[in-house]
């Protein structure tokens, strides 16, 4: 885990660049830092490391191919780098290798093999620059769900790339200048989705995509390819079901995450794991457990709140597991004073309220590991939110009323002038659905029918279109051939809410403690198999979710130990929001807000928007997406170029 960056220009001072922009992101990597430039381009390649494997200066980027064409620098694990390494010794008995880390068999890889045929080997996150120094050709990648952010875009004709947008504040001639589109999308989904960034003229590379782009490096020069798809993955396993028992499929699925976790605790530095009392961290902890020859370190935090509070039941997991456990009770003082540093720790506005307990549940685990594992992906992929079996019944209660009234319904019930409140709203959305994910997006996002005005986009203060050498880009397989809604349902989380918020959470809250995250479910293989798992494995008619995670799970864990109501890793915004010092806090911003003044926000529909939050406090989350926005923007107008 570490942090990336450079660019192309031929300035005196691009040493002095280089080196102000790794040291914006000295927390992405703290146990060292490296650069290397190319005379003939202006190519400036950045690393900042955090030493996982191979603590030695063998593992020190940017890295040069043994043969010295290719040079690289990366952000990331790859977790099957032993297989591919004696794979490569097998073909070129004549190579050496300096060390033992993974960046050097990525590299020697993509040598040897060529760029993506070295990608549909590799198991891990990542997201990296190769340089050919022959072809005098960049090329930027990131693993295929998302778990590794790689930023790019152009300044004054300049091409930049990085990992964490901190970065901008010290490149000459950068204006940060909030683009308007990625700020509705914001307040549409409480997230900003690739390809977007909150920046104008700034974009994220999407999810098994890589960008090339040759000497000059002019963007007319850009090139896309999508290397692996969350689509024809799905559409492959459709094509290919499992077509064992449920015991079956358990005992495949267990197997591969056995493999998949066996891969990831491959570490020079210790390792341990999120533990909560639910399904999923509990399960990656008992295949960790019965493949450590240790007791596993575990890490829970917990909430005064009842409401709010699973460590107890994470507690007895782990005795049950034979842990090492730590756990931490935090006040609502603690977690209310991460407040004032989310903006400094996430670098774009992001509201999902969770990353406060993310942020200290991560801190905690840094105090004894540098790795931790976790559960996440397990909701997604294998139906764990409650909204999927909901939003299924009540599309097919919808689907009974004639088209022509839906139609009409809906169309009356989201006009902008009705103001019969949310609920008249979310009906609409209910009408207007034509599929179950149409439904399940309009529900989950679309949760106020004024957030979706406030953001102005009129004619004279929109951003302007996506640049046409972006829109090139290869599209997104929004459709598949998932046969039933749930499916679909999950199949759109993984292309949007996943990458863009889950995996965003978490590296973004262990980076700022220095803390690498790892996910086995998102190991390729898991991934690919879960398509293949028919829905009766995953769920059933009487509302059990998370099947066959649970069949595995309980042969490790007493049933009666997780037979509980799914609670979540959340916080209480609405009370939060509505008493002490929050509270001020929130009215504060509200009232003097930045963005309504510099032509952003509308004000009158942020003042009803508050307005009707003082009525009812109802709808914190929308609130809240405010709050963050706000607070990006106070510190971005502030101190950007302070340093």
């Amino acid at each position: 885990m570490c942090g990336i960056a450079g660019f192309v220009n031929q300035r005196a001072d691009a040493d002095v660049m280089i080196r102000s922009m790794l040291d914006k992101m000295s927390y992405r990597g703290p146990d060292g830092e490296g650069y290397w430039r190319d005379e003939h381009t202006g190519l400036m390649l950045g690393h900042r490391r955090l030493s996982i494997v191979d603590l030695s200066l063998n593992g020190a980027q940017p890295m040069h191919s043994a043969n010295g064409r290719y040079v690289i620098t990366y952000n990331g694990e790859i977790y099957n780098a032993p297989e591919i390494r004696e794979q490569l010794l097998q073909k070129r008995p004549d190579l050496h290798f300096r060390g033992t880390s993974d960046t050097e068999v990525m590299l020697e890889a993509f040598g040897e093999y060529g760029i993506v045929p070295a990608l549909n080997k590799m198991k891990g996150m990542f997201a990296a620059a190769l340089y050919d120094r022959e072809e005098r050709t960049l090329t930027l990648v990131r693993d295929r769900v998302g778990e590794k952010p790689l930023y790019y875009g152009f300044v004054g004709g300049e091409f930049v790339f990085f990992s964490d947008p901190e970065v901008m504040r010290v490149y000459p001639g950068f204006q940060p200048v909030a683009d308007r589109e990625a700020l509705a999308l914001y307040m549409r989904y409480g997230f900003i989705p690739a390809p977007y960034s909150i920046y104008e003229g700034i974009y994220k590379l999407e999810p098994g995509c890589l960008l090339t782009i040759r000497a000059p490096f002019r963007a007319d020069d850009i090139q896309y390819e999508r290397y692996w798809s969350m689509g024809k993955a799905a559409e492959e396993g459709i094509k290919d079901p499992f077509t064992g028992t449920e015991t079956e499929a358990a005992d495949r699925l267990e197997e591969l995450l056995t493999e998949a976790i066996r891969g990831q605790l491959i570490s020079d530095v210790p390792v341990g794991a999120f533990l909560s009392g639910g399904i999923d961290s509990p399960l990656i902890v008992s295949l960790m457990q019965k493949i450590s020859t240790t007791p596993v370190q575990t890490f829970t935090i917990g909430f005064e709140d009842k409401k709010y509070n699973e460590a107890q039941f994470a507690e007895e997991i782990a005795r049950h597991l034979k842990t090492e456990h730590t756990q931490l009770y935090v006040t609502e003082k603690e977690l209310l004073e991460v407040i004032p540093r989310l903006s400094e720790i996430f670098t774009e506005p992001f509201a999902d309220s969770s990353q406060i307990p993310t942020y200290l549940v991560s801190r905690l685990a840094k105090s004894k590991v540098t790795v931790a594992l976790s559960g996440d992906a397990g909701d997604e992929l294998f139906c764990g939110y409650n909204t999927y079996p909901k939003i299924a019944a009540l599309y097919g209660k919808t689907q009974k009323l004639p088209a022509w009234l839906r139609r009409a319904g809906g169309a009356v019930l989201g006009m902008p002038g009705v103001r019969t409140g949310n609920n008249a709203y979310r009906i609409a959305c209910c009408l207007r659905a034509g599929t179950p994910e149409e439904l399940h997006e309009a529900v989950c996002y679309h949760t106020d029918y004024e957030a979706e005005r406030l953001v102005l986009r009129d004619k004279e203060k929109a951003s302007g279109a996506m640049p046409e050498w972006l829109k090139h880009r290869e599209k997104r397989l929004w459709e598949s051939n998932i046969p039933d809604g749930m499916g679909r349902m999950m199949y759109k989380d993984m292309l949007t809410y996943h990458p863009d918020d889950i995996l965003v959470k978490v590296d973004r809250a262990g980076m700022a403690v220095s803390l690498e995250n790892r996910v086995p479910m998102l190991d390729r293989d898991v991934v690919e198999f879960a398509y293949r798992i028919p829905p009766c494995y995953k769920y059933d008619e009487q509302g059990v979710s998370k099947k066959i995670l649970k069949t595995i799970l309980y042969r490790y864990v007493p049933k009666e130990m997780l037979d509980r109501p799914k609670k979540g890793f959340s916080v209480p915004l609405e009370r939060w929001l509505t008493t002490g010092e929050t509270a001020e806090w929130a009215a504060e911003t509200v009232s003097h807000s930045r963005l309504a003044a510099d032509g952003y926000f509308d004000p009158k529909v942020l003042a009803r928007i508050w307005k009707r939050f003082q009525k009812d406090h109802k709808n914190a989350q929308i609130l809240w997406e405010i709050l963050m926005a706000e607070q990006w923007y106070a510190r971005m107008t502030e101190s950007w170029r302070l340093g």
